[in-house]
C-alpha cells in the first residue's frame, strides 16, 4: 500500500456501490497518507458519514439514470454524448486539483477522466472485460482504451479465478501491464447475530427508475405474505408501512451488517458491491434479481447461481417467487 503521499480518490456515482467499496480502501490509506475525497451529490452522504474529518471537494456527477422502457445499454448509448462531456469536465478539474493540493496519487473508481501525467493514477474496476449484448468487441476496445490511460489497475477480487467473485469480468488475457488484485472490498463486518430477526431482507439499490419499479414488486410480495417478517433497506424514503416490515433508510455500515446477518434470506440486485458485501458476511440464502437489460448484473447473477448457490431470477418472473 501507499505511504507518505497526498492521495485524491473519487468514485463513480452509478448507484452507491463504487463509493461503498472505496470505504475500506480509504480506511487503510488514511493511516499513512493525506487523503482528499472527490464528492458528488449521490456519494456525499456515504463519505461524509464514514470520513467526517477528511477533506472533500465537489466533482462532476455522472447522473446515470435507467429507463423504464429502454435496456440499460441503449440508454447509455443515448447518454454517451453527455457522459463524454462529464469525462472531459472532470479531466480539467483534476488537473486544477493536482496543482492546488500537490496530489501525488489519483485513485479513480470507474471514473474514466481521472488520469493525468502529473501524478500516478490508479483505476479501480472489476470490469476489465465487458459483457455487452452486441458489438462487444467495440465496447471492449473503448473500455480498454480508457483503462490504459492509467498507470495501475486495482481489481477488487481474488486473483485465483477458481475463487473469483466476478468471474470473466476480471479474469481473461490481460492487456494492462500493471494489474493488482486487491481482494473483495466491503465496509461491512460480520456480526455475532445468532438468531434471525427477519425471514427475508430486500435490498434496494441502483439508479432510478428501476429501483422504484423493483420496490413496487417487492411491496406486492410483502402484502401477499403477512405471516412473514420482512426488512427493507433502501437509500430513499419509501411511502410504505406495513406491520410485518421494518424499513431502513441508508443505514450505516454497522447497522447494515447487523440487518443482513439477522436475515434468513436476502433478495437483491446482483450489483458487484452488494455481492462483495454478502460474501464478506458469509450469506448463503440469496436470490439475485438483476436490473433488466444490465448485462453485467445478468452475467453476475448467473455466475453466482452456478458457483455460489444463489438463485438467479429475472425481474419479469419475480411475481412467481414463493417465499413461504
Amino acid at each position: 500500500m501507499l505511504s507518505g503521499k497526498t492521495i485524491f480518490i473519487s468514485a463513480l456515482d452509478w448507484g452507491l456501490g463504487h463509493a461503498t467499496r472505496c470505504v475500506p480502501i480509504i480506511r487503510r490509506l488514511e493511516k499513512d497518507n493525506k487523503i482528499i475525497i472527490g464528492l458528488t451529490p449521490l456519494t456525499k452522504e456515504i463519505f461524509e458519514t464514514e470520513f467526517p474529518f477528511i477533506e472533500k471537494i465537489n466533482f462532476p456527477a455522472y447522473n446515470i439514470r435507467y429507463s423504464s422502457v429502454l435496456p440499460v445499454w441503449l440508454k447509455l448509448l443515448a447518454d454517451w454524448p453527455r457522459i463524454s462531456f462529464v469525462i472531459k469536465k472532470e479531466q480539467i478539474l483534476l488537473e486544477e486539483t493536482i496543482d492546488k493540493y500537490k496530489i501525488d496519487v489519483v485513485i479513480s473508481d470507474s471514473r474514466f477522466g481521472l488520469h493525468s501525467k502529473k501524478a500516478k493514477t490508479i483505476f479501480i474496476t472489476h470490469q476489465l472485460f465487458l459483457k455487452a449484448p452486441f458489438a462487444n468487441r467495440i465496447a471492449q476496445q473503448k473500455n480498454k482504451k480508457f483503462i490504459l490511460n492509467f498507470d495501475e489497475v486495482w481489481v477488487p477480487d481474488f486473483e485465483d479465478e477458481g475463487t473469483s467473485l466476478s468471474g470473466k469480468l476480471s479474469h481473461d488475457v490481460h492487456y494492462h501491464s500493471n494489474i493488482q488484485y486487491i481482494q473483495p472490498q466491503s465496509r461491512l463486518l460480520k456480526t455475532s447475530a445468532t438468531t434471525a430477526a427477519y425471514d427475508c431482507l430486500f435490498i434496494l439499490s441502483g439508479p432510478q427508475p428501476q429501483q422504484q419499479i423493483f420496490s413496487e414488486l417487492i411491496i406486492t410480495k410483502i402484502k401477499a405474505n403477512p405471516a412473514l417478517k420482512f426488512a427493507m433497506v433502501c437509500s430513499n424514503k419509501l411511502n410504505f408501512a406495513h406491520e410485518n416490515t421494518s424499513v431502513f433508510i441508508s443505514p450505516n455500515a454497522a447497522s447494515l451488517s447487523e440487518i443482513i446477518c439477522s436475515s434468513k434470506k436476502i433478495i437483491c440486485r446482483s450489483g458487484y458491491s452488494t455481492l462483495m458485501d454478502l460474501h464478506t458476511l458469509d450469506k448463503q440464502n440469496i436470490i439475485l434479481v438483476p436490473t433488466p437489460g444490465q448485462t453485467e448484473q445478468e452475467y453476475l447473477a448467473e455466475y453466482w447461481a452456478h458457483n455460489f448457490g444463489a438463485l438467479s431470477l429475472p425481474q419479469s418472473k419475480f411475481s412467481t417467487l414463493k417465499l413461504e
